[in-house]
């Protein structure tokens, strides 16, 4: 594990190798980004297995994972020849801006996702002309390590993305406070993050924040119920509930609310749980005893006769908790309120549209959530009330490499990925030019 001052070689690395990146010419920064991201799809295969092992995965869902990082720096390969500035018209002469690269960037990402949140950081900081030093969770750090190899085969000269395993406390908190860090990325809990942000303010250093979720399912009745119900499990269940942006609260218009369990139930027993090697499995375990402890936790604390389905898991090792629904809880429930980051999820009906937007924002989360109706115009007008950075409509989906990530309140502070990316890991310089 690193520490402390490893973590200081690994800044001083990085420093010294920015000017030659960042003076590389855009067409050769884009070439090499290009060849990272064909030998990551030459190693796609290597990466899924190892992340099989590094975090529990399904190798259907890392075999996506490792084309997302692929994806991801496909896409900001186009960046460097695209990173544009503007004439702006004053008087009395000429003015541009141009857009800067900041220096070291630290990313810290948490152990959900490891390898795609890892390149949601590392490409666009590349790309814009920075240096990188990673921090993986100290649980995960295996696919983090083999990219960092594999950009080096691409031709990334050393110091422009580094590796550096640790424990947060020590590695992490580092990264944060090192003075020649000029930004930190991280992904995690929100309490973690309000610390890593109050570090930054110290040095007025620039921060991106994807932090924690509890994020709405709702279902109207002229919906496609079927659709709906068919869609949800694998809104909330799928990397075992481990995800920022689980559909952890179904809300289902009264008139529909029947008919939606019914079908949502059968849905919920065709979730196979299982082999993390065979295609066919859905989900697997947990990350940790510790994550085990906390989601059983939330679920002791309800009553039994709310608990309308629980699946089965294997009683092989690992740290398997079934896919678990909840009915019949109050907006105060800590169920309805807390990030369980397991696979259970509530049901609650709704009786108004006014009354299903005050639920949907009681939290102090804002991340992600999806809207079903045929009715698009009631559909968008709901999204526009909902508290969240990220809905869709029809859909479960949250994450798209072209569109912009990120939360309302709670949920973080900036965001990530899409075109304007770039912007985060940049300085505007205006200059004006007398005439």
């Amino acid at each position: 594990m690193t520490s402390a001052e490893g973590v200081d070689d690994a800044v001083a690395r990085a420093r010294a190798a920015f000017p030659a990146w960042r003076d590389l010419a855009p067409a050769d920064r884009a070439r090499l980004l290009r060849r990272f991201a064909d030998l990551v799809e030459a190693h796609s295969e290597e990466l899924a297995r190892i992340e099989v092992e590094n975090a529990g995965h399904t190798i259907s869902n890392a075999r996506w994972e490792a084309g997302n990082v692929r994806d991801v720096l496909t896409y900001y390969a186009a960046a460097p020849e695209r990173l544009f500035g503007r004439q702006i018209p004053v008087a009395g002469g000429l003015d541009l801006t141009v857009a800067e690269p900041l220096g070291v960037v630290g990313v810290i990402v948490p152990w959900n996702f490891p390898m795609p949140i890892a390149a949601w950081g590392f490409a666009p900081a590349l790309a814009a002309g920075n240096t990188v030093v990673l921090k993986p969770a100290e649980t995960t750090p295996l696919t983090a390590l083999r990219l960092a190899e594999i950009g080096l085969e691409a031709g990334l000269p050393e110091g422009v993305l580094q590796v550096v395993p640790g424990f947060g406390p020590e590695a992490g908190a580092r990264l944060v406070e090192h003075p020649d860090v000029r930004k930190i990325v991280f992904t995690g809990s929100s309490k973690v993050g309000q610390a890593v942000m109050a570090q930054c303010a110290a040095q007025v250093k620039r921060v991106t924040l994807e932090l924690g979720g509890k994020s709405p399912n709702i279902v109207f009745a002229d919906a496609d119920l079927e659709k709906a119900a068919a869609s949800a499990p694998y809104g909330v269940f799928d990397n075992a509930g481990q995800d920022c942006c689980a559909r952890s609260r179904i809300y289902v218009e009264a008139s529909a609310y029947n008919e939606f369990m019914d079908h949502f139930l059968n849905a919920c027993r065709g979730v196979v749980v299982g082999d993390l090697l065979d295609e066919k499995t859905e989900m697997g375990p947990l990350i940790s005893a510790a994550q085990h402890e906390r989601v059983s936790g939330f679920v002791s604390r309800v009553p039994a006769e709310r608990i309308a389905y629980q699946g089965e898991v294997p009683d092989n090792a690992g740290f398997w908790f079934p896919p678990t629904v909840v009915t019949d809880v109050s907006a105060g429930d800590e169920i309805q309120r807390e990030e369980v980051f397991g696979p259970v999820v509530t049901v609650t009906p709704f009786f108004s549209e006014e009354q299903l937007i005050e639920l949907a924002n009681m939290t102090r989360y804002g991340l992600s959530g999806s809207i079903w109706s045929r009715d698009l115009s009631r559909a968008l007008r709901v999204s526009r009330a909902v508290q969240a950075g990220n809905l869709s409509v029809n859909s479960n989906s949250s994450v798209r490499y072209s569109t912009p990530f990120g939360g309302y309140k709670q949920s973080g502070l900036g965001r990530e990925l899409g075109p304007d990316a770039l912007a985060a890991f940049t300085e505007t310089k205006n200059i004006f030019i007398a005439l």
